[in-house]
C-alpha cells in the first residue's frame, strides 16, 4: 500500500514537535511567568508613584497639613493668605487709603520732543539720565515721542518706570508709570532741553495717579495702630497671615473683622488623601504577594523578598517617631487587616491640644513626609529606581524567551525537514517494492 503525502507530512510534524516539546513547554511557562511578574511590578510601581505624588503634594515650605481659614465680616474688602503658623483669633481693621502707582501724562510731544539735551527721571532716591540726541534712532535730527518712550524703557539704569503711548481722538500722550505702588516710587522729572516740546510738556504735566502708600489701622477706626507701607499686601501682618486690602472705608463704616480659625474639614480631607494613598499601596501588596488558598490564587510576586522589603520600608516610616511624635499619637492606627484608619475623635482632640506637634510630624525638619519621599525615590526613580531595574530585568528575560522561541522554531523546521525526507524516501522504497511484487503477481 502506498503512503500518501498527507500521512508523510503529519508524521514528520508529530515527530518534529516531539523533538522540541519539552523545551517549548519550558519557554512558554517562562513567558507566562515573566509577563505576569512584569505586569505585577508595573502595578506596584504605579501604586508607589501614586503614593509618591501624594507625598510630594504635601511637601514644600508653603505646604501645611493644617488648613486654616479666614472669614471676613464683609466681602470685597480684602483677601488673606494663611500659612501653617497662623493662630486662631479675631482682628479688626480700618482701611484709610490704598497703595497706588504714580502715573504722569505728558502731552504735546509730537514728532519733535527735543533735538538735544538730557531728560532726568528720578525714583526712590535714584536718578537716571536719558541722552535725547542719542535717542534719535532714525538720525533725522529730532526726537519723536516714540523714540523717547523707547529710550526710557531701554535705559540700563531704569529700574521701575514704564513709558507707554496712549492714543485718543487723534492725540497721542506719553504716560510714565511706576511699576511698583507706594509713595517711595513716585516719579520726579526734569530736563535741560530749554525751549523744547519736552520742556513745555513737563510744565503742563498731568498727574493721573498720585502714587501713595496703603494706610491701614489695626482696630475699629483711625484711632487704632497705624500701619503704612507701599503695597496693599501686608505680609505676615499677623504671624502666618498676609492680608491684601482692596477697598477703603468711608467715615462711619463698620471696621473689617477677620476671623482666623482652623478648617477642620479641609485638614481631615488632606490627611485622608495621604491615608488613602497608603492603603491603596497596602492593598496592592496584598494582591501581588498573596500566598493563595481557598479564597484566592497565589499572587505573581508571592514570596518575593524584594517586594516584601518595599512593604517593610513603608511600614517602618509609618511607625517611626519624627520630631518626638508618631502617627499613633494622633489616632492614626492600623486595623486588623493592616490598613490605616483615623480615629476622628482622637485625632481632633489631639489636634486641638497640640496642633504644632502634628505640623512638626508632617512638615518640621526631618519630618515623615520628607523621609517617605526619600525612601520611595529609591524604588521609583525613573533612572536608578529598583522598580525600573526589576522591569528592565524582566523585559530582558522576555527578550531571551523570544530568542528561545526563534531557536526552537528553527530546530523544529530542521527536524521536520529531516523526518519529511526520511518518510518520503521510505514511501519511495515501499512504492518500488510494491511495483516489484506486482511483476510476480
Amino acid at each position: 500500500m502506498a503512503i500518501d503525502t498527507n500521512y508523510i507530512q503529519t508524521q514528520a510534524k508529530i515527530l518534529a514537535e516531539y523533538e522540541v516539546q519539552r523545551e517549548l513547554a519550558q519557554a512558554q511557562r517562562n513567558e507566562t511567568k515573566y509577563k505576569a511578574q512584569l505586569a505585577a511590578v508595573t502595578t506596584l510601581d504605579t501604586a508607589l508613584k501614586a503614593l509618591g505624588s501624594a507625598v510630594k503634594g504635601l511637601k514644600g515650605t508653603d505646604k501645611s497639613m493644617l488648613i486654616n481659614q479666614a472669614v471676613f465680616s464683609k466681602e470685597g474688602m480684602a483677601s488673606a493668605t494663611l500659612g501653617p503658623s497662623a493662630k486662631e483669633g479675631s482682628y479688626q481693621f480700618f482701611v484709610e487709603q490704598l497703595a497706588s502707582r504714580h502715573q504722569v501724562a505728558l502731552g504735546g510731544l509730537g514728532t519733535d520732543a527735543a533735538s538735544s539735551g538730557t531728560f532726568y527721571i528720578k525714583q526712590n532716591g535714584e536718578e537716571f539720565a536719558v541722552d535725547l540726541s542719542a535717542g534719535d534712532s532714525n538720525g533725522d535730527g529730532s526726537l519723536s515721542q516714540e523714540e523717547l518712550a523707547a529710550a526710557i524703557n531701554a535705559h540700563p539704569d531704569n529700574k521701575g518706570v514704564k513709558a507707554t503711548l496712549v492714543r485718543s481722538g487723534g492725540e497721542v500722550t506719553m504716560v510714565l508709570s511706576a511699576e511698583e505702588t507706594g509713595e517711595a516710587n513716585r516719579i520726579e522729572l526734569r530736563t535741560d532741553a530749554t525751549g523744547s516740546a519736552l520742556e513745555a510738556s513737563l510744565g503742563n504735566r498731568q498727574e493721573l495717579s498720585k502714587g501713595q502708600d496703603a494706610i491701614v489701622y489695626l482696630g475699629a477706626d483711625a484711632s487704632g495702630m497705624k500701619l503704612q507701607q507701599g503695597s496693599n499686601t501686608f505680609k505676615d501682618m499677623i504671624d502666618g497671615v498676609s492680608l491684601t486690602f482692596s477697598k477703603v472705608h468711608q467715615a462711619g463704616d463698620e471696621p473689617l473683622t477677620v476671623n482666623i480659625s482652623r478648617d477642620q474639614s479641609a485638614t481631615n480631607s488632606k490627611l485622608n488623601e495621604f491615608i488613602s494613598a497608603i492603603n491603596t499601596l497596602f492593598a496592592t501588596f496584598d494582591t501581588l504577594t498573596s500566598a493563595g488558598g481557598e479564597k484566592g490564587g497565589r499572587g505573581p510576586l508571592a514570596g518575593d523578598s524584594g517586594i516584601r522589603a518595599v512593604e517593610s520600608m513603608v511600614n517602618n516610616v509609618l511607625r517611626t517617631q519624627f520630631n518626638g511624635i508618631t502617627l499613633m499619637e494622633f489616632g492614626i492606627l492600623a486595623d486588623s487587616s493592616g490598613k490605616l484608619k483615623v480615629d476622628t475623635k482622637a485625632f481632633e482632640k489631639m489636634l486641638d491640644a497640640n496642633p504644632d506637634a502634628f505640623e512638626q510630624l508632617f512638615s518640621g525638619k526631618g519630618n515623615m513626609i520628607d523621609s517617605m519621599d526619600k525612601s520611595l525615590a529609591v524604588y521609583t526613580s525613573s533612572s536608578t529606581g529598583a522598580m525600573k531595574a526589576r522591569k528592565d530585568n524582566l523585559n530582558s528575560m522576555l527578550q531571551k524567551v523570544e530568542v528561545k522561541f526563534d531557536e526552537l522554531e528553527n530546530k523544529y523546521q530542521n527536524h521536520y525537514q529531516r523526518y519529511l525526507k526520511q518518510y518520503t524516501q521510505l514511501a519511495q522504497v515501499m512504492a518500488s517494492m510494491e511495483q516489484t511484487f506486482s511483476m510476480f503477481g
